[in-house]
């Protein structure tokens, strides 16, 4: 599934019967090891199939490096290390997804994309007092209509920009 079968998706969707715009989420899913995640779709600039790729030194392990992607360098962050999930090789599932995050663009590795999402805002609560959200990468948790519990990222914090500038000791 790629960004333009996600637009079409959201637009289908629009012929449901209206609801108040301010009480819907337009999220777009993705899988990360064996989780589901969101992001509100206006955050994501484009969704890639993989491309090769530079490793950059002194970079967290979860930083790959960076690519070219028409003529801008952008970081490469494996969401799956980042996030301590179960790593699998790239395949054709694989995507990167680029999202701007204060001002820069930088491309997230992630495992596979799942659908556009549509969420009443009474759907999303926050985060579990059980959840360690030291980083304050998790928005909230939305309840799906089919049962299924997906959690929606924070896009200005899924990384720092401290983590993607190599470091010397």
């Amino acid at each position: 599934m790629g960004l333009g079968d996600i637009v079409k998706q959201q637009q289908k969707s629009l012929t449901e019967p209206e609801k108040k715009l301010e009480e819907i989420v337009q999220l777009v899913g993705f899988v990360v090891g064996e989780e589901e995640f969101a992001v509100p779709i206006l955050a994501i600039q484009e969704i890639i199939k993989p491309i090769e790729w530079t490793r950059v030194p002194f970079v967290p392990d979860y930083v790959l490096g960076v690519f070219n992607l028409r003529g801008n360098v952008l970081p490469l962050i494996d969401l799956r290390k980042k996030f301590n999930a179960s790593s699998n090789d790239i395949d054709e599932n694989t995507r990167f997804i680029v999202m701007k995050i204060k001002g820069e663009d930088v491309a997230f590795v992630i495992d596979r994309l799942t659908s556009a999402i549509r969420i009443e805002k009474s759907n999303i609560l926050p985060p579990p007092d059980t959840y360690n959200n030291e980083d304050d990468i998790i928005e909230g948790v939305g309840r799906l209509p089919d049962g299924r519990i997906i959690t929606i990222l924070k896009v200005d914090n899924l990384i720092k920009r401290e983590e993607i500038v190599p470091q010397r000791d």
